[in-house]
């Protein structure tokens, strides 16, 4: 008997040790992909375009009240341009699929997961994140900021790290008023 309840000890303090190494509190907010909205717009020497991507994924950790981590998928084949329409839409919106922007026939999705979180002030977020596009991954740093159950990011994203080539003075010289150039904004807006 008294081997049975040391037995019975030791197990108790082995499960107790094993659940305390791990964060109590941590809670994963699924982010609602229909209400959610992910925006990006892209620069050239003559003006700018603007669009949309479809979030097909993502949630976000929470330690208590402090956001502890991330990770999000985008459908790469629903990039569109929202600043044209008819033809002019149908032919940019056809370009960034091609293999000149984003080859989204070979390259479907985008995918972005946190890596380390520092706190900025009270609801704001200093992130950096692996950004894995054309199935390239490059390090991301970006502000985010958490309202109840919004969150909203801003990022600027190089296209050259990720082999984007078309109409890049990185790559191309004597493009004139025909550079596309290589920073661009997405813009996200997160409901959970």
């Amino acid at each position: 008997m008294k081997k049975g309840v040391v037995s019975l000890a030791f197990t108790l303090l082995v499960g107790l040790a094993a659940t305390a190494s791990e964060p109590v509190n941590e809670e994963k907010k699924v982010v609602n992909t229909e209400t959610s909205k992910v925006t990006w717009k892209a620069y050239k020497v003559t003006g700018s375009h603007y669009g949309s991507i479809a979030l097909k994924e993502g949630a976000l950790m929470f330690d208590g009240d402090q956001l502890s981590g991330g990770e999000f998928v985008v459908d790469m084949t629903t990039i569109s341009t929202e600043d044209l329409e008819g033809d002019s839409k149908g032919k940019l919106d056809g370009h960034l699929n091609s293999p000149d922007f984003f080859d989204t026939a070979n390259h479907t999705e985008a995918s972005l997961k946190f890596t380390g979180i520092e706190t900025t002030g009270k609801n704001s977020y200093k992130v950096t994140g692996d950004l894995t596009i054309k199935g390239i991954k490059k390090a991301v740093t970006f502000d985010l900021s958490v309202y109840g159950s919004k969150a909203t990011a801003t990022l600027k994203v190089d296209r050259a790290k990720y082999n984007v080539k078309y109409g890049s003075g990185s790559f191309f010289d004597n493009l004139g008023d025909k550079t596309i150039y290589d920073e661009f904004d997405l813009v996200v807006d997160l409901e959970f």
